[in-house]
């Protein structure tokens, strides 16, 4: 396998998402190493699409530190809202926070009867020893509640519900949420791209 791929830095500081990178690249042999205990600070994501932020963000990564990279962004999308918050996920509410952004949504749907949303999640791959980023996507639909259920997860996740299980996505395990969301799915489809190209 190439030598190049010893060591990849992760565009993220979230311990969540790096243990399940070093899991998913494990029979590689990969370090994983989180940008900011390299001294990395976020890249400023100016996309305006997920595509867009995940690249930006490997990209960052790989010219700061000279070492391979992956990033990924995502958001949830509301049917009935045109795709908003998309992109603006995370700062729905001006930056105000999960709260004040679930506020925000659940107050834009009052009255709305169809609450059909996705989450969806890009990954990239960036090596700046290679001309070309792997990239891949992940779609994960469900339905948008009346009020928060469930006390885990992180976000959108106590307004998601997922109807293959009956809850919202703020009730399930971190392994089942794994296997379903979409940011396991793009990240499992990445590896594989990772794996046909350096193993």
């Amino acid at each position: 396998m190439s030598t190049r791929l010893r060591r990849v830095v992760m565009a993220s500081s979230n311990a969540g998402k790096i243990r399940e990178i070093q899991r998913l690249l494990e029979d590689l042999d990969v370090e994983v190493i989180a940008q900011s205990e390299l001294g990395v600070n976020d890249a400023d994501e100016t996309g305006t699409t997920f595509a867009e932020n995940s690249l930006l963000k490997a990209q960052h990564a790989a010219a700061a530190t000279g070492l391979p990279s992956i990033a990924d962004d995502s958001g949830l999308a509301v049917d009935a809202l045109d795709g908003a918050p998309g992109v603006y996920s995370a700062r729905y509410a001006g930056g105000a926070g999960d709260e004040a952004n679930n506020d925000k949504l659940l107050a834009a749907l009052e009255g709305v009867k169809d609450r059909g949303a996705a989450f969806h999640c890009v990954a990239t791959f960036f090596d700046p020893a290679e001309t070309e980023a792997l990239v891949a996507a992940g779609e994960w639909r469900g339905e948008i509640l009346h009020a928060r259920q469930g006390e885990g997860g992180f976000g959108y996740d106590p307004l998601f519900y997922v109807p293959d299980c009956s809850c919202s996505s703020a009730e399930l395990s971190q392994e089942q949420k794994n296997a379903r969301s979409h940011r396991g799915q793009a990240l499992r489809k990445l590896v594989a791209l990772i794996k046909q190209r350096y193993a």
